[in-house]
């Protein structure tokens, strides 16, 4: 896309200078008109290549800070070609920094700041875009700002939580694998070698099947590999299809345990993000469908779309919703009498509340019975190895036994 270096004359008569990309310099001065400036200058100076979304994606926690901060120099009066300046160099992320830069050429080029940041998907989501833009038309955009980073922080913590519960059972897992592998591979083999020395010949079934195992491990583990990644690879692109993705989002939703917690899981994060995308003036329309793309899983999406169709038409928002047997009764009486009183936002902040205690709840009686899970099957694991090899052990401790009282 071609560069234009600009000189115009501001309202108050100012000369100003500045860069901007469009596809022609007639679309450059038209949109300079319809913000009331008169361009007296325009000269090409290169062709830019559109910059590729290659800056990787910023983590939560770096955005939830970039949006407090931003927020704090708005509401003081600082421009946002300004603040996206001193955000940009002041950052300790690198993506970020490099996005910042090309946001503030880009605004300050006569981009709208939502505009600028859409052109960065992988780093700020059609939530982040939605309440940015809904900021921009309703001039708050520092109110936004502050509800955008409180639903970040929110978002981070709910995710910091879940990856705590299950850190000591993946931890707990990973080091059962690894000492059960390490008894096949390494202790069996030599098991079986002292056996063959004292004369055993014909082996119990379960020390076969703990030699078989052990003989597949040594020798063709390649092939375990092998059908990891052949696995791994079908099972992406299963669910990279429509109907693999809802099969395995039905499949989550079904899951002993682990299903009612995803389902809790969605269920907060629809509630914060409408009811954020509520407060922050966005029309109910387009927060359903944004909603929609960031909830998690597909089956309580179409709920919501279908739910959003419904709306479209003149029905209320809770119907759809019970209909679709997504919903538990509690949130789609709330959110009707939230509709009814005018207070939606508000009944969703208070559903997303309370599941994200639930959820809390659920992670802590979790990680406390898994514990004892997990260390039951490392037991049985390690008492099937020990009974597989002491058994033929003790045969032929005996048998040696009995041969040497017969020779005396």
């Amino acid at each position: 896309m071609p560069v234009f270096a600009y000189t115009f004359r501001d309202a108050s008569g100012a000369i100003q200078k500045g860069t901007a990309e469009a596809d022609t310099e007639e679309l450059l001065r038209r949109r300079f008109e319809e913000q009331g400036f008169t361009i007296m200058e325009v000269q090409t100076l290169k062709t830019r290549r559109a910059r590729a979304r290659t800056y990787g994606k910023v983590k939560l926690t770096v955005l939830s800070v970039f949006c407090r901060q931003f927020s704090t120099m708005v509401d003081a009066g600082v421009s946002l070609v300004r603040c996206l300046d001193v955000l940009g160099q002041q950052t300790s992320d690198p993506r970020l920094r490099k996005i910042l830069v090309d946001i503030s050429e880009r605004v300050e080029g006569g981009e709208s700041l939502s505009r600028a940041m859409q052109r960065h998907p992988k780093t700020f989501s059609n939530l982040f875009i939605g309440l940015i833009r809904a900021g921009e038309v309703g001039g708050v955009l520092e109110e936004t700002l502050q509800r955008l980073a409180n639903f970040l922080e929110a978002d981070v913590a709910l995710r910091r939580k879940i990856k705590a519960a299950l850190t000591y059972p993946v931890i707990v897992t990973i080091m059962a694998l690894g000492i059960t592998i390490g008894l096949v591979t390494f202790i069996v083999p030599k098991l079986v070698d002292t056996l063959k020395d004292l004369g055993v010949k014909e082996l119990p079934s379960l020390t076969q099947m703990l030699v078989d195992i052990s003989h597949f491990l040594t020798t063709k583990w390649y092939w375990l590999i092998a059908g990891l990644l052949v696995f791994l690879i079908l099972w992406k692109a299963f669910v990279s299809t429509q109907f693999g993705r809802r099969v395995a989002d039905r499949v989550k939703l079904k899951l002993p345990v682990f299903g009612k917690l995803h389902h809790k899981i969605c269920l907060a994060r629809f509630s914060r993000t409408l009811g954020t995308l509520l407060t922050s003036g966005v029309p109910i329309l387009q927060a359903m469908e944004t909603v929609a793309g960031v909830i998690g899983n597909n089956i309580l999406a179409d709920a919501v779309l279908e739910a959003r169709a419904r709306i479209r038409e003149g029905d209320r928002i809770g119907d759809p919703l019970e209909k679709s047997r997504q919903f538990p009764p509690m949130v789609v009486h709330m959110i009707s009498v939230g509709e009814e009183s005018g207070s939606l936002d508000f009944m969703l902040q208070k559903i997303a509340d309370f599941y994200e205690s639930e959820i809390e709840a659920a992670l802590e009686s979790l990680t406390a019975a898994i514990q004892p899970i997990l260390i039951v099957i490392l037991g049985c694991i390690v008492l099937f190895i020990v009974l597989s090899m002491f058994q033929p052990m003790l045969e032929a401790i005996s048998n040696l036994s009995a041969g040497d009282a017969l020779q005396h």
